[in-house]
C-alpha cells in the first residue's frame, strides 16, 4: 500500500511540475534545515532537514518535498524518525526586496521508532509561514515556521523552526 501511496503522488507531483513551461514558471531547488518539537513531553527537540524542487509562477509556487526529522526520548537512547514526501502550495507577498509567504502541505509520513521495531505510515500534512530575502542574482535566504502533523497519528504533531536557501534556475 505505501509504495502505492508513494508512487502515486510522485505522479500527481511530476506532472504538476512539468506543467512549468507552459506557464513561464522559474524552478528552483530548496534545501533546509533546523529544530523540529514533537508534541510530546518525552521527546528532546530534534532535528528536522527538507531538500525540493519546486516551481515559482510569481505570486504562487508549487512544490514537490523530502523531508526527515528525528527527535531522542529524554530519558534514554532511543528516538522517533519521521521520512516524508509531500506536495507544498505557497502564497507570496512581496514587501519591497523580502518575500513573506504563507504554506501549506499534503502526503505522506513513515515513523518508526527504534524501540518498538515498527514502521507506520500515515497520510501528512503541514503549513506554516516564513521570509526570504535575496543574497545573490538567483538565490534567497528563507527562513520559516512548520507545523506538522499525521492524520492518524496526531502524536507525531510538531513545530519545526528551519534557515535554508531557495536557488532559482
Amino acid at each position: 500500500m505505501m509504495k502505492k501511496t508513494y508512487s502515486l503522488l510522485i505522479a500527481a507531483l511530476g506532472l504538476t511540475l512539468s506543467a512549468a513551461p507552459a506557464l513561464a514558471a522559474d524552478r528552483y531547488v530548496s534545501l533546509f534545515g533546523g529544530a523540529s518539537k514533537i508534541n510530546s513531553g518525552l521527546l528532546d527537540t530534534g532535528l528536522a532537514a527538507t531538500a525540493a524542487l519546486g516551481c515559482d509562477y510569481g505570486s504562487n509556487r508549487v512544490e514537490a518535498e523530502v523531508g526527515y526529522q528525528s527527535n531522542g526520548y529524554k530519558a534514554n537512547t532511543n528516538d522517533v524518525k519521521v521520512l516524508t514526501l509531500m506536495g507544498n502550495g505557497y502564497y507570496d507577498i512581496d514587501l519591497g526586496g523580502v518575500d513573506l509567504y504563507a504554506t501549506g502541505g499534503l502526503g505522506v509520513a513513515e515513523a518508526s521508532a527504534n524501540f518498538v521495531g515498527s514502521n507506520n505510515t500515515n497520510l501528512a500534512y503541514q503549513f506554516g509561514a516564513g521570509l526570504a530575502a535575496p543574497i545573490g542574482d538567483k538565490v534567497k535566504l528563507d527562513a520559516r515556521y512548520r507545523y506538522f502533523t499525521t492524520v492518524d497519528n496526531p502524536a507525531l504533531s510538531s513545530h519545526s523552526a528551519m534557515l535554508g536557501l531557495r536557488v532559482s534556475f
